[in-house]
């Protein structure tokens, strides 16, 4: 497994493509009006407290408000607070924790009320971004992420990873965190700790609490709302986050970008600081790897998969609905319910591919195609939860019924990547068309389907334009179909078609029918 990353930027935004053996699996964005990514940390005040929701409103400079429930309050809260007053009124400057007395926990069936008041000062860190309507959602459970280890102040805990499986391994890093940990503050294992030395995770620990102390220090005087301590650059964040040994390059088509990931890659793992590139070439870069094709073929509401198969993506204001269809594919070698299995395996991956790239999140339905051995649904299940094991996002996936729905929970943090699939009709007219791109794929997709059947003399009728598009270069579309099915086919220019039109033709000339 190779994992690659192809970073685009722009005056504005920088767009971040993450290949697994060269399909794309993920997709980000940074823009630069986008103030309130999660993980941020800012000085607020309570705007204020609604007894009937349990929560309260604080102002944190975004044109609405943000939602601070009771259960996100976190039981340190007192210690919290009190610990902001003592800067803010210059009583305590030191931040280290080691002598701070910390409070009585709050009562965790409390009310909101009893613990915050109106134009009261508290410390809140971005837990969801603001999405569609909504505000950002906040927590004062404050926490540091770094490389392998998360820093929670005002706590005691050590907690592991539990995608961790070694009990060995999960007792290794326990002794190791107990030995190094700071008085006051508590921490959480990541994933990539495994294996890491205890100097390796020292010198991350030590980073983390030198942040907070960067921090402590901005609270004295500081204006309200304002942010005190920011998330790292997406390009860092994203590559704390995900960076393992399996990426084999990193490129990046700005200088400045390039020498700032370099830099981070040195910290991090400097044995791989040799796979950043920096791309110069007048070939757009998401071009060049074939990423803006994948961005159109897989962003919209229908989703090719091999073999005929394919999905189709509703979005509801409640919930998201994935139906898998195994379109006109037959196989008289197998049962109907050893090619629902098929079937349903290879979408199984491309669900679990789409919900990572889009960043679908909330309640998702996937329809799978009813099978009736429970085994086969059991396997379809595992292989499932397999898929997604990766997915960095907290998911929760229920056993299939005998329906053969699927129910996902995923936790949303971001607003959903919506990337527009749609053009503007080349013929004419105020409708919108499916890219050009996507039909081109859809239509090898149908050839595919049609060689396989056996089909002989097939003739493809397209618009000039898609025919030299399939027929031109070296080795061309066409040539790649010859080796593949080992059948020519015949491309016939045609004047009369609009841009997107096309169909096929037997050997006796008559139109080949293709179920979707």
């Amino acid at each position: 497994m190779n994992k690659e990353l192809i970073i685009r930027s722009s005056s504005s935004v920088v767009d971040f493509a993450l290949l697994k053996d060269g399909k794309l699996i993920e997709l980000h964005k940074d823009e630069d009006e986008n103030k309130f990514n999660v993980g941020d940390i800012y000085i607020a005040n309570v705007r204020k407290a609604v007894s009937g929701l349990n929560a309260a409103f604080v102002n944190v400079g975004y044109e609405k408000d943000a939602f601070l429930h009771y259960h996100d309050l976190g039981p340190k809260l007192p210690t919290l607070l009190k610990y902001i007053k003592s800067i803010s009124t210059g009583k305590l400057k030191d931040y280290s924790l080691q002598n701070f007395t910390f409070e009585k926990d709050i009562d965790k069936n409390g009310k909101i009320a009893d613990v915050l008041k109106s134009k009261q000062s508290v410390l809140v860190q971005i837990a969801k971004e603001p999405i569609s309507t909504k505000g950002p959602r906040i927590s004062s459970e404050l926490s540091i992420a770094g490389r392998y280890i998360v820093l929670v102040p005002f706590s005691d805990r050590i907690s592991i990873s539990q995608k961790i499986e070694s009990k060995e391994e999960k007792a290794r890093l326990k002794r190791l965190v107990t030995s190094i940990r700071p008085k006051g503050f508590g921490v959480i294992v990541r994933t990539v700790a495994q294996g890491v030395k205890v100097a390796e995770l020292d010198k991350d620990l030590q980073n983390l609490v030198d942040k907070w102390t960067t921090m402590s220090k901005k609270i004295k005087g500081a204006h309200h709302p304002s942010k005190i301590l920011g998330e790292m650059n997406r390009a860092s964040s994203i590559l704390r986050d995900i960076f393992n040994d399996s990426f084999t390059s990193i490129t990046v088509d700005d200088e400045t970008l390039y020498y700032q990931i370099k830099e981070y890659l040195n910290e991090i793992a400097p044995h791989k600081e040799s796979i950043v590139k920096l791309y110069n070439s007048q070939v757009p870069i998401f071009e060049k790897f074939g990423i803006e094709r994948q961005i159109k073929t897989s962003f919209g509401q229908t989703v090719s998969m091999s073999r005929g198969a394919y999905l189709v993506i509703e979005h509801t204001e409640a919930l998201h609905v994935v139906d898998v269809n195994s379109g006109n594919r037959s196989n008289k070698a197998k049962s109907q319910e050893d090619t629902a299995l098929e079937v349903n395996m290879i979408a199984a991956s491309e669900v679990a591919r789409q919900l990572s790239l889009r960043d679908m999140g909330g309640i998702i339905v996937v329809d799978f195609i009813d099978m009736a051995k429970a085994e086969n649904r059991r396997k379809l299940f595992n292989h499932l939860k397999d898929e997604m094991k990766e997915d960095r996002a907290k998911h929760k996936i229920l056993p299939p019924s005998k329906f053969g729905l699927i129910q996902i929970t995923r936790q949303r943090v971001r607003p959903e990547m919506n990337i527009k699939t749609r053009e503007k009709n080349p013929n004419g007219g105020t409708n919108e068309i499916e890219a050009p791109i996507v039909i081109v794929e859809k239509l090898q997709g149908q050839l595919n389907r049609i060689l396989k059947s056996g089909a002989k003399k097939v003739t493809l009728h397209a618009h000039p334009f898609v025919a030299a598009y399939l027929t031109k270069g070296f080795p061309s579309i066409r040539s790649k179909w010859f080796l593949e099915h080992k059948k020519w086919v015949k491309v016939m220019p045609r004047d009369a078609y609009t841009y997107l039109e096309y169909n096929f033709t037997d050997a006796s000339g008559k139109d080949i029918k293709i179920v979707n």
